[in-house]
């Protein structure tokens, strides 16, 4: 009799949960369901409270909501008995984080807390924590930590500490209140488990632990702000699990809500890149898989750890057990082209597209495969959401050149398209120079299924072949391999990532490879992105951020 588990993605507007079969990886059934407040960052629910610029908040309902519709959908429509389905595993973005009570309650549920902004989910692109991001990185590089280098040199904004210091300088009422300070991935376990568990993806990526040296010191924490000393002891925890482990059972009220059997295993947490991974077939070294989206991670492992300026971070078991796990990524991906498509494109073109049965991204895909690498005469850079690697800058911005009154829609997008390619190049060859092999790339996530386009200008532009994942659910597939791990073998799972990844993993017959002409046009073209990514994002001229703090400034 087939075995089954449950994969839930929770992604930046939706969680989607898919039922796979234990055999051999086939997606039995899914359901998406969106998340009732979405990105949270005009107004926040039921208020007047308008958010000030590059606030990014959640309702942290909304996942419960859409775990518990999401799963009884895909349950019910699958024809699976509950009693062959014998575990789950969640993925989540990350940072997203929030502050709760002891008992998980958040504190946006409370009514005396509901109304300020600093007691809801705080989601992964909330970038107003920059100040505190500057103060952490300035304080580490002051004391000489040694845990600084494992993150290329620099803490991100949307990372656990600099939006945890955020909330104590400007809501102190708020992290006093809060007796948990927790990731949403690690809040949805403890919702389905009834145990709060933390996970050692979102610790050591996103809150700088270490399995050989555990958290920062009380003493650093200090030095930030004397009311931070103790956040570890006092709002978190030191026990951190390692991927694939059971976290707990599911609870009998949760399983009531969702049609499955109570008790059944709950994986820990794990991060919708990094879980993507053994989806992708990759459970060794050398092979990196880039997770294509709103944004896009780069993720490969290597058998030590090594130092690559600007990367997101290496962690030791962080991605696979017993490799050291890197990341890095690009903020603004899928965000770059819909922005363009939902403020850029003329009437003329919707009614195009709307008269052959196309969305605006199909007829602007269309029309972009017509053009040839450089006949635009357009270079950008893909800031947009600012750089995450490899200069981890939120206040930088998009940049777009030569364009004239002949430009064209299709020839800004294909430019856009072209700036995320060649950051990723730069992401590539910053970790080649400083040791890590990088000898076949795997794209993963919704870009590679939809954008054959964008697939061809990644592979001229790096110079590299470009497989695609077998499935276009990577995290939810690799959250359910994980719940199969934290079933077990015995119960009909498996005991390792490994063994399930030989057996439910998949790649696509289709493979991208670089055409030598557009090659030689795009290392001409790369050259001046290049220049152009040194000029504004190293220092030389820092007119991004100075227009930046005008607008702040103006804006009151």
């Amino acid at each position: 009799m087939a075995k089954y588990a449950l994969g839930v993605d929770f992604g930046t507007e939706s969680a989607r949960a898919m039922l796979v079969d234990l055999t051999n990886g086939a997606e039995i059934a899914q359901a998406v369901c969106e998340y009732p407040d979405g990105v949270i960052d005009e107004m926040l629910p039921g208020t007047s409270i308008r958010l000030e610029p590059d606030w990014a908040l959640q309702n942290p309902a909304d996942y419960v909501t859409c775990f518990q519709q999401a799963v009884r959908q895909a349950v019910a429509t699958s024809g699976v008995s509950a009693e062959d389905i014998i575990g789950i595993g969640i993925d989540f973005t990350a940072c997203t984080m929030l502050p709760t009570k002891a008992d998980g309650t958040p504190l946006c549920y409370l009514p005396e807390y509901r109304n300020n902004p600093h007691a809801w989910v705080k989601l992964w692109k909330h970038h107003a924590a920059q100040p505190e991001a500057n103060l952490i990185n300035q304080v580490a590089a002051e004391r000489n930590e040694p845990w600084l280098s494992r993150y290329g040199g620099k803490i991100s904004s949307e990372w656990f500490f600099p939006k945890s210091l955020q909330i104590l300088n400007e809501a102190p009422e708020i992290y006093q209140a809060a007796d948990r300070l927790i990731e949403a991935a690690d809040w949805i376990v403890w919702q389905l488990t009834g145990v709060e568990t933390r996970n050692a993806c979102t610790a050591g990526y996103k809150a700088i632990w270490s399995k050989r040296d555990g958290f920062p010191s009380p003493d650093y924490f200090a030095a930030l702000h004397p009311q931070m000393r103790n956040i570890v002891a006092e709002k978190m925890s030191t026990s951190i699990l390692p991927l694939g482990a059971r976290a707990g059972g599911l609870t009998p009220d949760m399983a009531a809500a969702t049609g499955l059997k109570p008790g059944i295993a709950v994986a820990v947490a794990n991060v919708d890149a990094h879980v993507a991974v053994p989806a992708a077939t990759v459970t060794g070294t050398g092979r990196m898989v880039m997770i294509m989206g709103t944004s896009t991670c780069h993720m490969v492992v290597g058998d030590e750890p090594k130092i690559v300026p600007g990367m997101c971070g290496v962690v030791e078991d962080g991605i696979l057990p017993n490799l050291a796990g890197f990341e890095a990524g690009q903020s603004c991906v899928g965000d770059h082209f819909a922005w363009l498509v939902e403020h850029c494109v003329p009437a003329d073109y919707e009614r195009e597209a709307q008269a052959r049965d196309l969305n605006l991204h199909q007829l602007l895909e269309e029309k972009a495969s017509a053009l040839k690498p450089g006949e635009s005469g357009l270079l950008a850079l893909d800031w947009w959401n600012g750089n995450r690697s490899v200069l981890v800058d939120v206040d930088l911005t998009g940049l777009l050149l030569g364009a004239t009154l002949a430009t064209r829609p299709e020839e800004i997008y294909r430019a856009l398209i072209e700036a995320t390619a060649y950051g990723t190049r730069v992401i590539i060859e910053a970790f080649e120079a400083n040791g890590v092999a990088v000898n076949e790339i795997v794209a993963a996530g919704g870009l590679p299924e939809r954008n054959r386009m964008l697939m061809q200008i990644y592979a001229d532009v790096t110079g590299r072949e470009f497989k695609v994942v077998g499935t276009a659910q990577a995290g939810a597939l690799g959250s359910a391999m994980h719940g199969a791990v934290a079933a077990g073998a015995a119960a009909g799972g498996y005991d390792t990532i490994a063994d399930a990844a030989a057996r439910m993993a998949r790649l696509q017959a289709i493979v991208y490879r670089p055409i030598a002409a557009h090659e030689a046009v795009y290392d001409r073209l790369y050259a001046e992105y290049v220049r152009l990514h040194d000029y504004f994002g190293r220092g030389e001229n820092d007119v991004m951020k100075r227009l930046k703090t005008l607008r702040a400034q103006v804006l009151g």
